[in-house]
């Protein structure tokens, strides 16, 4: 048998022990401000049934699926005509049932349905878990990454939206993040405009469109447009409520003359408002001038989302967005629960890992683990050093024991290439007078300590 050169699946990534420690870093970062603002973490199936996830991402979105073949001969009871069309459409439900999940909002509703009796309402609960997509593999763009979400359902209240600008504010700060943009829109505007202009049936198809701005221009938005059945006086009239400017209460003054005659359109800008009027009423009237802004171009391509919506980038790397969200009322709807409303926000962890990694901004002590070495003698010491070692454990110091008595440059080597930042030397001289010699491994620098001191040292 040939040897197989491995490989990974493009658009998935290895981590290391030392990566590890920082995607863990992120994680309980993110979880400390969830579990601040009372949510609560919950888990579910990596995959899904295939049924639940279609139709809740729009027809873009749907493509991005990743299938999961049945088992055993999964052709055999495929009629043989569609195998001889060669549509994979079709082909589809007689071979696929289930798929990797898509992101975590959608089972999430699927969860509330089925535990609707379990929960109390409003229901806040954050998932830390990994997602899958078809997309093309790039930089910042993964096919398996982690999303970090935070929701709440049975709660209509707007100020749910200003409590996630502010879990935004708090959690980018905390992990060390100082300049960056909160992006905030609203269905309904983007609703009032299609109404507005004469193409309320298009509205998915403008938002789709719109939502490319950043990736393919205005002349790219256009021609889109232009193909999604907009003419060209539509795509003037789109133009300058496209390209609004200025400041947040000048684009929202703006819209209200632009949507004066559509009422969904107005409301969408009331809830904005509302939004607004929250955070000044937290004191956080700062972040309406700084970090938050009104965008028209904001769209979010799930057609799932009903109100408010939100996107995160950073101003200190080149980088896509890092964060995503919104308002969606009947998305348990779908699977039977009607009338249960919902809000929720993304983070991105695999992006938000490389924008930390370019920025340095990981701290010193989440790349290491094993705060001390102790050096392996041979097992003469074992009587010695394994209850020393136990006890520096029961400390909830992390320690290990070099596991062969190798020569002290090998285990100095090991030490070095872990990243740990103390040695510990327990020869016959350490273990007839009781005191210890630790080495710093960064400054070279030794001293004689008793086990009390190294406790309260490495404590």
């Amino acid at each position: 048998m040939a040897n197989i050169k491995p490989s990974l699946a493009k658009g998935t990534r290895d981590f290391s022990p030392r990566e590890m420690e920082k995607r863990n870093y992120i994680f309980n970062t993110l979880r400390t401000v969830f579990k601040k603002f009372g949510y609560n973490e919950i888990q579910t199936p990596s995959f899904e049934n295939l049924s639940t996830l279609t139709g809740k991402y729009g027809e873009e979105g749907d493509k991005l699926i990743f299938k999961i073949l049945n088992s055993g001969e999964y052709l055999a009871k495929t009629p043989a005509e569609l195998l001889n069309v060669k549509s994979s459409n079709k082909l589809i439900p007689h071979i696929s049932e289930k798929a990797l999940r898509y992101d975590l909002t959608v089972p999430f509703a699927r969860y509330v349905v089925m535990h609707q009796h379990e929960i109390v309402l409003p229901f806040k609960r954050f998932q830390i878990q990994p997602v899958w997509r078809a997309d093309r593999p790039q930089r910042g763009r993964y096919r398996e990454f982690y999303q970090c979400d935070v929701d709440v359902v049975g709660s209509p209240s707007l100020l749910n939206e200003a409590e996630f600008v502010l879990v935004y504010q708090e959690a980018l700060k905390a992990l060390g993040l100082k300049d960056f943009t909160i992006k905030i829109n609203n269905r309904k505007i983007l609703s009032g405009i299609a109404e507005v202009i004469g193409k309320p049936e298009l509205m998915v198809d403008m938002t789709v469109a719109i939502d490319k701005l950043d990736k393919i221009g205005l002349d790219g938005v256009n021609k889109e447009l232009l193909g999604r059945g907009f003419t060209e006086a539509d795509v003037e009239v789109l133009k300058p409520i496209i390209l609004l400017g200025g400041s947040n209460i000048d684009k929202l003054a703006s819209l209200k003359q632009v949507l004066a005659a559509s009422a969904i359109g107005l409301q969408g800008v009331s809830e904005v408002e509302d939004v607004f009027r929250y955070l000044r009423d937290f004191g956080a009237a700062s972040l309406l001038d700084r970090e938050v802004e009104v965008d028209i171009t904001l769209a979010r391509g799930l057609n799932y989302y009903t109100g408010c919506i939100f996107e995160v980038k950073t101003n200190e790397v080149s980088m896509g967005s890092i964060g995503g969200g919104g308002r969606y009322d009947d998305l348990t709807g779908m699977f039977g629960l009607k009338d249960l409303t919902g809000v929720g926000i993304s983070f991105g962890a695999d992006r938000i890992y490389d924008v930390l990694e370019e920025l340095n901004l990981f701290p010193a002590s989440s790349s290491t683990s094993t705060q001390v070495l102790i050096v392996n003698f041979g097992e003469e010491a074992y009587s010695h050093t394994l209850p020393l070692l136990y006890q520096l454990r029961e400390t909830n110091i992390a320690a290990e024991l070099y596991p062969t008595a190798a020569k002290l440059k090998k285990q100095m080597g090991y030490a070095d290439g872990k990243q740990i930042p103390y040695v510990l030397l327990v020869g016959e001289e350490e273990i007839a007078s009781g005191m210890y010699s630790l080495k710093d491994m960064t400054s070279g620098e030794q001293q004689k300590v008793s086990l009390e001191q190294l406790i309260a040292f490495l404590s």
